[in-house]
């Protein structure tokens, strides 16, 4: 891992006082907040202060996982319902208190958990997108309530890149929920920073915010960080005659008041008119499973298969949308005239299964492969390698676009990524990956987390096309790739944004193109798109959506609930015009950009100051890895004795596998330890690197038990 100076300083400002009760780490997106989370965690963690929370969003956990584990070597785990439950049901009646582990768990999962997460003596609690916690002063605002009092005297680090959007109470909620008595109470607040035109009063708001709040921009680091472009493309396609029929009968299907149950009817609607617009294939499986559930509604003794469950097989983003999703209304219990109007439903939901499965080509399947040529075209001319990630929101589009693509130029070469890849062509890459990597730390015991690095691998080495649902969108890296085609699209931009991110990041050393596709005949659609595109401005530029924009939605699924909203309500293209119009409206006014200019001053240093600083950050951090290296080199001496030639000062020669090897194959020859690749990780003291040497060395030897 390459630390750079502006993470370095960032996680030294959260040490700055022993007397803190926390820090605000608020550097703009893309620059890498976890890494600076991450240090901060090693370095309690050295200190045997190791009772450390991570909240995060739900689809972040597993990103958060993988970081923790790979670049700061320290043992994590997620904590959700089914972990806690089982957990619960072995015995052990504290989940949360896990010994030498780091906990990572949701947002809603922490409220629903507030009393379990009261009881921990924390030494650390990392809280991710912590402008969900903006309005905590609003007693309507239930989870950063609740979790403010259950964290209350914790020591806490918020991450954030818009701590401030729309008015200074955000600011003071945010600085309240780690300390409550740098500003008072709200009323107190009120009064002291009501004008802050008069200089006396931001002098004063700023030096109380200067010991909490630390927040570095992305064109002050562009001397350690270089940044690549977003390019876009967008390919429009004409669904056929029996595409169109069966959107317009599902479509109205969907805005009937008894479609669904009534408990699950709005995040059910979403999801199916997700797999409507993702495939045929997709929403026939959908509806088939809505049919065969309400078959067994009416039998009164059997079980029904619940409906959540059937469309989470299919569509992964599931859980993750509906922990952020409250239920609509209570159960209802089944009448005589329900019965009939099921009866009926069961008829229709047939119907529209038979023609979706009627249809064997779809129109954007087929727009797929044009879109590939010239992307690939593109991805030539910029000197990147043919390489493309097609992301989907479904497992029945993946297995459709497999299809489609083993009878196309591109057949060789595909490599599927899902929640289960359970399919022969990943068991197959697997094993290979195992009977290549046995015996070394690339096997990490976990076939899951195993499985994943083995498709991303693959798809590295030999791949040339990966078929990705949302679980392809978090945890992966892909610098490799400068091809992303969302295939389906997304209505949550901070998704968008987490699915580009996966090659538009760190390390990439391409622009990246994106690909988008767009229904010709869909009025909705095409304002969606534009909303994305032009108002978050996703698919161009050099740093993707802007943290005013992203901020200004605080959850991705709140907003995802506006664009449904429009879809059921609006059939005519006049109203279509008229809700995406008002939309627009509403988030011109959620960014502020008086807000805007006023964070700027309260936040942000001068450029030349900034770079200064971490310049001689820099500078100091090659001194202490100079010095790092020579004790490291000392410390392989002492642990090669005897096996080892040493060249010089830096590198060696290994001439005979080491004692300790326990009898596992060690490659021979020159070597050097790369103290860079080593961060000040998680040990009983300065140097369990000892411990963690094997990772250090191009040899990959291992270390002694």
């Amino acid at each position: 891992m390459d630390l750079n100076p502006h993470q370095v300083d960032a996680a030294l400002f959260a040490f700055s006082s022993p007397l803190s009760k926390g820090a605000l780490l608020a550097d703009e997106v893309g620059l890498g907040k976890t890494i600076e989370a991450g240090l901060v965690v090693s370095q309690r963690w050295a200190e045997r202060k190791r009772c450390v929370l991570i909240i995060t969003s739900s689809n972040l956990r597993k990103q958060w996982h993988q970081e923790l584990s790979e670049k700061f070597f320290l043992p994590c785990m997620i904590l959700e319902s089914r972990s806690y439950n089982e957990a619960i049901k072995s015995g052990c009646f504290r989940p949360f208190d896990v010994k030498d582990t780091v906990v990572i768990c949701s947002y809603q999962f922490a409220r629903n958990k507030a009393a379990d997460v009261h009881a921990m003596p924390w030494d650390l609690v990392v809280i991710d997108e912590a402008h969900r916690l903006r309005n905590v002063y609003k007693p309507s605002n239930v989870i950063a309530n609740t979790l403010k009092q259950a964290l209350a005297q914790k020591q806490k680090l918020l991450l954030t890149a818009t701590p401030l959007q729309n008015s200074l109470l955000e600011l003071f909620g945010l600085v309240s929920f780690i300390d409550e008595h740098t500003f008072g109470d709200l009323k107190s607040f009120r009064e002291q920073f009501a004008n802050l035109a008069q200089d006396r009063v931001f002098h004063v708001f700023k030096e109380r915010l200067k010991p909490l709040c630390h927040r570095t921009l992305r064109r002050q680091v562009t001397a350690y960080v270089s940044y690549t472009r977003r390019l876009a493309l967008v390919e429009e396609f004409t669904p056929s005659d029996g595409e169109d029929r069966l959107y317009e009968l599902v479509s109205e299907y969907l805005r009937r008041d008894k479609a669904l149950p009534a408990s699950q009817r709005s995040l059910m609607t979403l999801v199916l008119r997700k797999l409507l617009a993702s495939s045929t294939f997709a929403i026939a499986g959908a509806l088939s499973s809505i049919s065969q559930r309400m078959r067994a509604k009416l039998k009164k003794h059997q079980v029904q298969p619940s409906l959540e469950d059937d469309l989470g097989q299919d569509y992964e983003g599931l859980d993750a949308t509906g922990e952020e999703w409250t239920d609509d209304e209570p159960l209802e219990s089944l009448t005589d005239a329900d019965r009939k109007a099921i009866e009926s439903e069961i008829a229709d939901l047939d119907e529209f299964a038979r023609l979706a499965t009627s249809i064997e080509h779809n129109a954007k399947g087929k727009a797929l492969l044009k879109a590939l040529g010239v992307a690939f075209a593109k991805a030539e001319e910029l000197g990147a390698a043919p390489k493309a990630i097609i992301f989907t929101e479904s497992r029945r589009t993946q297995a459709y676009l497999l299809r489609v693509l083993a009878d196309s130029p591109y057949a060789d070469g595909i490599v599927l990524f899902n929640g289960t890849n359970t399919d022969d062509r990943s068991k197959q890459i697997y094993a290979r990956w195992i009977q290549r990597h046995q015996g070394s730390d690339r096997v990490s015991g976990s076939k899951t987390a195993d499985m994943r690095s083995a498709l991303v691998d693959c798809f590295r080495e030999e791949g040339r096309i990966m078929i990705a649902t949302e679980a392809g969108a978090e945890g992966i890296n892909l610098q490799f790739c400068s091809l992303v085609v969302n295939y389906d699209l997304l209505w949550n931009p901070q998704r968008i944004e987490q699915r580009i991110g996966r090659c538009h990041r760190y390390g990439q050393k391409h622009d990246v193109v994106v690909v988008n596709f767009l229904n010709r005949k869909n009025e909705a659609d095409q304002r969606v798109y534009q909303l994305l595109s032009e108002k978050f401005k996703l698919f161009e530029g050099v740093f993707g959506a802007s943290d005013e924009v992203l901020g200004a939605i605080e959850s991705g699924v709140d907003f995802e609930k506006r664009i449904s909203a429009i879809y059921q309500q609006c059939r005519q293209t006049e109203e279509i015009k008229t809700a995406f119009d008002q939309l627009q409206l509403e988030l011109n006014l959620e960014i502020n950009e008086t807000m805007s200019q006023t964070r700027q001053k309260l936040l942000e240093n001068f450029d030349d100051e900034v770079r200064e600083k971490l310049k001689i950050r820099d500078e100091d951090a090659k001194v202490y890895l100079d010095r790092f290296e020579q004790l490291l080199m000392r410390l392989t001496r002492h642990e090669l004795n005897g096996s080892a030639e040493f060249l010089n000062v830096s590198s060696f020669r290994l001439k005979s596998k080491p004692a300790w090897a326990d009898g596992r194959a060690v490659p021979l020859g020159r070597s050097r330890p790369r103290a860079g690749m080593l961060a000040p990780v998680a040990g009983s003291g300065p140097f369990r690197h000892e411990r963690q040497r094997v990772q250090s060395w191009n040899t990959s030897l291992p270390h002694p038990q």
